[in-house]
């Protein structure tokens, strides 16, 4: 059993935690913070966990972390850089919900995140949190960078046929659709639903804070820079990710007459959660709703050069919470798939 504490637990992706930790099997829920909230009881807040979490709302200040084995930050940017140390120190561990860790190249992450890093030395250290990816460097992780959500399901789509080298990595396109939950738990008029139902429109298109992240993986997995057009689209539901994937296979592949499909199901034959479907799917976002799954299709339409992938993911559970809870899974030495056995919400 470890003591776990949250680090900012009104936001979506807090409550997120809650849900999925109350009812884990080796977790005791030890603190939970919230500065405009102190002493406010959680299940008031969050009817949905009344009778699963007893806790009150602490202040960070107040609110006994060190006695944790390990404590999420799931707060904005910028405030795990600055209170990660004393936990370290302390020998807890780490995991990091916002993207304080998640892109080692510092001018980079300022240039997108608009400050200077307060612990550049703790970026070095942090483990990139794609368990698909890095799972046994996990293991071993004091310091955790959860990735973003449009992160998760862009990578895992596009991962085989980077690392199998198929495709021209230079001029990758990811078409990827959003809940408003991605948004955060504030108000905001463009996602209020009187004002994004019924509608449909992208954003960032200039640029998103995602994109640079999404480069970082696949670059390391091609061995060179990689060329990306990512659009990210606010769509009229509350949780969910759709991204369309669209790669272009090299010549040699052309030549080999190269199976796309096999690769796809060989890549993740063993993965707990990502679900390969059958030729022809069409991939739902209501399928992996409330789940930790990513549900992958990948197709050639007419036979040609293009390869498209389409990948679903809950974009507060496989996108951020469920796929902490996984990371956590694998730091303590739990089954990785411990608390995150959750059927996906239908209709």
């Amino acid at each position: 059993m470890i003591r776990v504490g949250i680090v900012g637990g009104t936001g979506y992706t807090g409550v997120e935690l809650l849900r999925l930790l109350a009812l884990h099997p080796e977790v005791e829920l030890a603190a939970i913070t919230s500065r405009g909230n102190v002493g406010e009881k959680v299940a008031e807040m969050f009817p949905n966990l009344r009778g699963h979490v007893d806790l009150a709302f602490s202040d960070p200040a107040a609110a006994d972390l060190k006695s944790c084995d390990v404590v999420f930050f799931a707060t904005p940017n910028g405030i795990a850089m600055s209170a990660a140390r004393e936990l370290l120190d302390a020998g807890v561990r780490v995991v990091d919900l916002a993207a304080d860790f998640r892109i080692q190249d510092l001018n980079v992450w300022s240039k997108w995140y608009g400050m200077t890093h307060a612990s550049p030395d703790l970026v070095r250290e942090a483990v990139y949190g794609l368990p698909e990816l890095n799972r046994e460097a996990i293991r071993g992780a004091r310091l955790l960078a959860n990735p973003g959500c449009h992160v998760t399901a862009v990578t895992l789509g596009l991962l085989p046929l980077v690392q199998a080298g198929w495709v021209d990595s230079s001029s990758l396109i990811a078409d990827s659709k959003s809940g408003v939950s991605g948004a955060g738990r504030k108000a905001e008029i463009p996602t209020l639903m009187a004002e994004a139902g019924e509608s449909f429109r992208a954003y960032a298109v200039g640029g998103h804070r995602h994109h640079p992240e999404i480069c970082q993986t696949l670059s390391l997995l091609s061995g060179q820079p990689v060329g990306l057009t990512f659009v990210p689209h606010l769509v009229p539901m509350v949780r969910g990710i759709e991204a369309t994937l669209y790669a272009r296979l090299t010549a040699e592949a052309m030549r080999e007459r190269v199976d796309v499909q096999a690769l796809f199901e060989q890549a993740y034959a063993d993965e707990p959660f990502v679900d390969v479907m059958p030729p022809g799917s069409l991939p739902e976002t209501r399928s992996v709703r409330g789940n930790n799954m990513c549900r992958l299709a990948v197709y050639r339409p007419q036979g040609g050069d293009t390869v498209v992938v389409s990948s679903v993911i809950d974009n507060l559970v496989k996108g951020a919470s469920g796929q902490a809870v996984q990371n956590m899974n694998l730091m303590f030495g739990f089954p990785e798939d411990m608390g995150l056995r959750i059927v996906g919400l239908l209709p």
